[in-house]
């Protein structure tokens, strides 16, 4: 098989979550044990750093992995999903899996993967633990799919383990209750092994505090130790984000500088600086100039995409992958602050989640431009438009994101906002 016939046969023959929705999820390790044994264990030969949370595990983990390229490590980096090609879940600072590592290994395991039968994000995990041992990387920053307790990545041993934020998304998997959601994020914390917790949180901070004594660990929360100010968006030729660090009320970082643009990005800078506390506690030795030069080249250096990421100008059309309550809420907080005479916004989302808050939280002044991602889950824009009505929300109902977009670039002034969001995506056909 060449790469697009493996890649067909992964999509086709493995269920895949990004595709189909909770029908694809396994509530228990017990295939990714198997996978693990069938490769020897490869998630025991290389040092990694496991990030979990509702929103900003994304960002963080590219964020670490960027400080530790900035310090000379070769550093393994697995996230999901991925927006345009697979084989952005697995990169090795910054590159790419190359087509024929995927290709070989497929055809390898394929008769015992078939024999598993594992999700596609079993595979995926597997996939990128082998390719990390093969390739020894010094250590990886291993990004949580869903959840927590019963990820697929959760078979690691970290050198830290790092929980952005708590929120409501993926109910119906990990629990209707803030507290439900922490207990299952909690389960990536182990024993002897520091945690960050990016935010203090009323109904999780318990929860994450027991657990650290079950485990007989040290918890940190970082909005405790540090603290963002001062932060402004600089929109030049060369976009970025600066801000000043306080910890204990004293100026402790002036001006650090970040590609990633959003304002939203305080909250996981500060908690990436918190972990690299703890991982310079395990001997890492990052220096300040090492940490400064990771964030302020985090596109670069992982090539990320998504978030809030400018696609174009006059008018800016914007790309946020935020998709549930918080995430949708911080783009909209981004949104107040960003000038603009008139809000158009490019709305796409999957069909497997509740959307009444979200809708509910969306403004009426705005255009709206209702579309469908093109894949299973995704909710008929036709759909979404009527039920955005009953929010006061109007706008046309297109067949492809692509479309709508066109329209709302047509549509928009100079002076005008476009975003385009609501789900992965969504975004995922446009950047």
């Amino acid at each position: 098989m060449n790469y697009q016939q493996t890649l067909d046969y992964l999509f086709s023959q493995l269920p895949m979550f990004q595709r189909i929705g909770s029908a694809a999820y396994k509530a228990d390790l017990k295939n990714t044990i198997a996978i693990c044994n069938l490769l020897g264990n490869p998630e025991n030969k290389f040092k990694s750093i496991h990030v979990a949370g509702t929103n900003g595990k994304g960002s963080t983990s590219h964020m670490l992995a960027s400080i530790l390229q900035s310090a000379g490590f070769k550093v393994g980096l697995y996230t999901s999903p991925h927006l345009k090609d697979f084989r952005e879940r697995i990169k090795i600072n910054g590159e790419l899996i190359p087509p024929e590592y995927v290709i070989d290994f497929v055809a390898k395991y394929k008769s015992d993967f078939e024999a598993i039968q594992p999700s596609f994000f079993e595979m995926t995990v597997g996939l990128a633990f082998d390719y990390f041992a093969k390739e020894n990387v010094d250590v990886a920053v291993i990004e949580v799919g869903l959840g927590g307790r019963l990820d697929s990545t959760n078979v690691i041993k970290p050198e830290v383990s790092v929980i952005t934020n708590i929120s409501f998304d993926h109910t119906a998997l990990l629990g209707n209750t803030i507290e439900k959601i922490a207990t299952e994020k909690a389960g990536i914390i182990k024993n002897e092994v520091p945690v960050v917790v990016g935010e203090t949180q009323a109904g999780s901070e318990v929860v994450f505090l027991n657990k650290a004594i079950e485990k007989n660990t040290s918890l940190v929360f970082a909005d405790q130790r540090y603290k963002a100010v001062n932060a402004r968006q600089i929109i030049a030729e060369k976009n970025f984000l600066k801000i000043d660090i306080e910890k204990a009320d004293v100026l402790f970082y002036k001006d650090l500088e970040s590609e990633l643009l959003g304002l939203y990005q305080q909250k996981n800078i500060v908690t990436v600086l918190c972990a690299i506390d703890l991982l310079n506690q395990n001997g890492f030795q990052l220096s300040e100039e090492v940490i400064r030069n990771g964030i302020k080249n985090v596109v670069s250096q992982t090539a990320l995409l998504g978030r809030w990421q400018i696609l174009s100008r006059q008018p800016f059309v914007i790309a946020d992958s935020g998709h549930n309550e918080s995430g949708i809420q911080e783009v909209l907080r981004q949104i107040k602050l960003t000038p603009h005479e008139h809000l158009h916004f490019v709305l796409g989302v999957v069909s497997d989640k509740d959307i009444t808050k979200i809708l509910s939280m969306l403004p009426v002044d705005a255009t709206y431009y209702f579309c469908k991602a093109d894949i299973p889950r995704a909710l008929p824009s036709d759909d979404l438009l009527l039920q955005a009505k009953e929010f006061g929300l109007l706008g046309i109902a297109f067949s492809s994101v692509k479309n709508a977009l066109a329209a709302a670039k047509k549509q928009a002034s100079e002076k005008d906002l476009v975003i385009i969001g609501g789900s992965t995506f969504t975004v995922a056909e446009v950047v």
